[in-house]
């Protein structure tokens, strides 16, 4: 479910025509995301995604956001483009909730990605990064290293309810990965949620990435270890290296890693997968009694993480220097 706010028709009548999209036909609201409220929105002249803000997204990080949208679309990357009111803003309001329309992309997603779904994601990541390249706004990444350990002290105590040690492994990991993480490597604007559900596709052919509102500056080879535990595990949690080979040389044929990045992939996809860990913990020791959204399994993460552990090289991986 994520429809949190609702909407009443003559609200979204008054909003839709401060738009140029012509008049209203339908909406209707979209069951799959966790974050915001979303409807699909039906006009005579086209169909649009209509995005509710709920109180997790901070307001202040919608110009960023939308912005961006708007520059990579313009670069000629498939993603929602924001459509700006009748007034040129991005930005509107919409019961009580920030509000933007954007246009509506084609295609699905799909629910277990092959190889060759993996090829043309790493294409289109290595696109988005070089398209991103002379982006000027800027947003730190608030789940990166250094914002690991506090959202660890939140639920540090609770931790080995999900798991015995837990608790332990994650303290340990940590202090790992303070010490080994990279800070020289290139920076630059990623999706930081490339996961299957934000990627859509028309049979084998990407047609957009979607839900930027995790988009942030970081290491660009950052997003390429998301992106590995991602797309690259089986149902089972056995590793993939043909997938994962296929991801990277898609990348690599638009854009080539440095010699640092090359090494730190290891450190940094088991730092990915601590990310992933500590938000999922955290969801799930948090989640109220009732709640209309389930919260995913944080331990899919822990062994992912230990998968990564045993990794020496990037090679291991599928990918040759």
């Amino acid at each position: 479910m994520a429809v949190y706010t609702e909407v009443t028709d003559e609200e979204l009548q008054a909003f839709i025509g401060s738009y140029d999209v012509g008049r209203l036909l339908s909406f209707k609201g979209i069951a799959e995301g966790v974050e915001n409220s979303n409807f699909l929105v039906h006009t005579d002249k086209a169909s649009y995604i209509l995005t509710l803000y709920e109180k997790r997204v901070n307001p202040d990080d919608l110009p960023f956001f939308l912005n961006l949208l708007q520059h990579l679309a313009g670069k000629g990357l498939s993603c929602p483009t924001p459509v700006p009111s009748k007034d040129g803003i991005l930005l509107g309001e919409l019961a009580g909730r920030p509000a933007a329309l954007v246009t509506f992309l084609e295609g699905m997603w799909v629910k277990r990605p092959r190889v060759e779904h993996c090829a043309e994601l790493g294409k289109a990541m290595a696109e988005l990064h070089l398209d991103g390249r002379d982006y000027e706004g800027f947003r730190t990444n608030a789940l990166n290293v250094d914002g690991w350990r506090p959202l660890f002290d939140q639920c540090s105590d609770r931790s080995d309810d999900v798991l015995p040690g837990l608790g332990a492994e994650i303290a340990s990991e940590l202090d790992h990965l303070e010490k080994a993480w990279p800070d020289n490597l290139p920076n630059g604007v990623i999706h930081a949620d490339l996961f299957p559900d934000n990627v859509f596709f028309l049979g084998d052919e990407l047609s957009g990435l979607i839900d930027f509102y995790f988009a942030c500056n970081d290491a660009l080879a950052y997003d390429i270890a998301i992106c590995l535990n991602a797309w690259c595990f089986e149902k089972d949690l056995s590793f993939n290296v043909t997938k994962a080979r296929a991801l990277l040389k898609g990348y690599t044929s638009v854009r080539p890693l440095e010699a640092d990045e090359y090494t730190s992939l290891p450190t940094l996809c088991r730092g990915a997968a601590l990310r992933f860990l500590l938000t999922r913990l955290f969801d799930w020791l948090s989640v109220p009694e009732g709640a209309l959204v389930t919260p995913k399994d944080p331990l899919e993460y822990l062994k992912k993480l230990r998968f990564h552990q045993t990794i020496e090289g990037t090679q291991a991986y599928g990918l040759e220097r």
